[in-house]
């Protein structure tokens, strides 16, 4: 088994799922089985009571397992069926050493962070590697595990220590690690700053890790002379310094990975069985990426939701969109429109979120509802969908979306009055009656 960590600097959220997800996918065209495993230092036992604005969407598995939203990406981009036991959090090791102390597993030993939790970790992760992800059942040759949050935080202390020990137990040719870091460009000089990145390498390496690769996140491409100087550095070769700039799709990141000789790299630093040959996965990628730049006709779809601020929250429901316009040729316009300002309330208080809210709604070619909790907000998603539905504007409601609308429904078609209970063949009648306005 070949483990490759991928840990992050300088800021969090600076895209470390995606580039392992990228990772992972142009492994995965060389014909290797690739696995992944998400750490979260977070003591919540999974992601499940989370709100949306914390971590964004609760991504769920096909085994119910409620996890963070980057398994979502590993299996998009990997084309794997993960498990909850994907997602390590440190509530669930905590919760498993101490199930272990109350059974006596330990023989009355004092139980510490260094040996106990970072035995756990690494056992945990050792055998999740060899679960099969993919249809065929095969063990999977490549792990490529993601370290949340940043190099320094206390809450991934017993973590870096937990793989400062695996790598010397499953020996240097099997173990590597990917640091991403940030590269910023302040507009008062316009020129790329190294420092951040400097200083994240150099705690990095304190902490007993030496990055193998580091990746930079920047908004333009680097200059040769930038990346010869993070390399002096940060103790790397200038090949090991990988620009990953902001690109006009996700989807381009394996491309750009590969363009930088990233495969080549790990296939002689871990010693991966692959022939160097045209791989018809990474040609299909490439189709469809450079596709996704052609696209002349766009459609705009109203999201209309309560979590809007951040478009974290709606991840798979933007994804799905994303794929469905590509699909039929489209460039894909996503309105994010807060459910509340529909409302009357926002009306009399803020008349101009309100105007521009139901400006955006009605400029929409449809309209997508999507899950929620709680009141707030309800009333607008049921006059969004009820306007979908008097303009014969094609709808689609996930989860509380398609509970409202059975609400509108009963209310502005059936005239039903007051809080009842709606029985089964409403449904039925509500689905007859969308199936018609969707053809």
């Amino acid at each position: 088994m070949k483990y490759i960590l991928v840990t992050g600097g300088v800021i969090s959220g600076i895209g470390k799922g995606i580039i392992a997800s990228s990772v992972g996918t142009i492994l995965k065209s060389c014909g290797l089985h690739v696995t992944a495993i998400k750490i979260d230092p977070y003591i919540n036992i999974d992601a499940g009571t989370f709100s949306p604005y914390e971590h964004g969407e609760v991504f769920v598995l096909d085994d119910g397992g409620e996890v963070d939203l980057d398994l979502g990406n590993y299996e998009r981009f990997l084309d794997i069926c993960l498990i909850k036991d994907n997602n390590l959090t440190t509530g669930k090791i905590y919760q498993s050493v101490i199930n272990k102390e109350r059974r006596g597993d330990y023989l009355g030993k004092t139980v510490q962070v260094v040996p106990h939790i970072t035995d756990a970790i690494q056992d945990w992760v050792m055998k999740q590697a060899k679960i099969s992800v993919d249809d065929d059942g095969v063990e999977p040759q490549v792990c490529v595990i993601e370290l949340g949050g940043t190099v320094g935080d206390i809450e991934s202390m017993p973590f870096i220590e937990a793989f400062r020990q695996f790598q010397f137990k499953v020996k240097r040719e099997n173990f590597c690690n990917i640091h991403v870091s940030l590269i910023p460009q302040p507009n008062t000089t316009g020129e790329h700053k190294t420092k951040p990145t400097q200083n994240s390498v150099r705690e990095l390496r304190g902490l007993g890790l030496s990055p193998d690769l580091i990746m930079c996140r920047c908004s333009a491409a680097l200059d040769a002379s930038v990346k010869e100087k993070i390399s002096m550095f940060c103790h790397v070769e200038p090949t090991q310094v990988i620009c990953v700039q902001d690109v006009s799709s996700v989807y381009k990141v394996p491309l750009l990975l590969e363009a930088q000789g990233v495969v080549d790299y790990l296939c002689q630093r871990l010693n991966l069985p692959v022939e160097m040959r045209a791989r018809k996965m990474l040609t299909k990628w490439k189709e469809m990426a450079d596709r996704s730049d052609r696209l002349l006709e766009q459609v705009s779809i109203a999201l209309v939701g309560k979590y809007t601020k951040l478009s974290d929250s709606y991840t798979s429901v933007i994804k799905a969109l994303e794929h469905s316009a590509l699909a039929i040729n489209h460039k894909l316009e996503v309105k994010y429109i807060d459910s509340a300002d529909l409302e009357s309330t926002t009306l009399q208080d803020e008349p101009v979120k309100y105007h521009e809210a139901w400006q955006k709604l009605c400029s929409s070619h449809g309209v997508l509802v999507p899950g929620g909790f709680g009141v707030r907000g309800t009333e607008g998603k049921i006059m969004a969908i009820s306007w979908a539905r008097k303009q014969n504007k094609p709808f689609l409601g996930v989860c509380l979306g398609m509970q409202l609308a059975v609400c509108e429904f009963a209310r502005n078609v059936l005239e039903w009055k007051g809080n009842c209970a709606f029985p089964t063949e409403l449904l039925f009648i509500f689905r007859s009656h969308a199936l018609i306005a969707l053809r």
